[in-house]
């Protein structure tokens, strides 16, 4: 299991950063990630288990929920390769099928939101299993990052 963590971490790393809306500049005062100002990445968690007073329960909960969800990241990843794959090969002719490649990119923005949704899934997992202090000693954790 410990293997494939790290692999899991950067599935979830790349789609949150896929699935970030606008962040705040000094230049704009856009609004921060409406959504994913509420939950908690699982690396975060692990980074500060001391400091939250993570229990040993907590602790089997949020490992069991990120080893549920990591079978379908793998199997959601190998699909959407091949979905992309497909669509590569649709667009290189010179002539391309417009109604064969807006097909394609219907499937494969359906996986995309099969992955998306499976990651939405597993951080709100993770949160309920966290205390409302331990939520609010995450959320000023992570705000005090660069």
């Amino acid at each position: 299991m410990r293997t494939r963590l790290p692999f899991v971490f950067a599935v979830l790393s790349m789609l949150a950063a896929t699935a970030s809306f606008a962040q705040p500049t000094e230049s704009h005062h856009a609004p921060a990630d409406p959504i994913g100002s509420h939950l908690f990445p699982p690396e975060l968690i692990m980074a500060h288990q001391s400091e939250l007073g993570l229990q040993d329960s907590q602790r089997a909960a949020i490992t069991s929920e990120i080893e549920k969800a990591q079978s379908k990241f793998v199997a959601l990843q190998w699909r959407m390769s091949q979905e992309t794959e497909h669509l590569a090969k649709l667009v290189e002719p010179s002539v391309v099928d417009e109604a064969s490649v807006l097909e394609q990119v219907d499937r494969t923005l359906a996986v995309e939101r099969d992955i998306k949704r499976a990651q939405v899934a597993l951080l709100v997992r993770i949160k309920n299993t966290l205390t409302p202090a331990q939520q609010a000693k995450l959320a000023e954790l992570r705000d005090g990052q660069p």
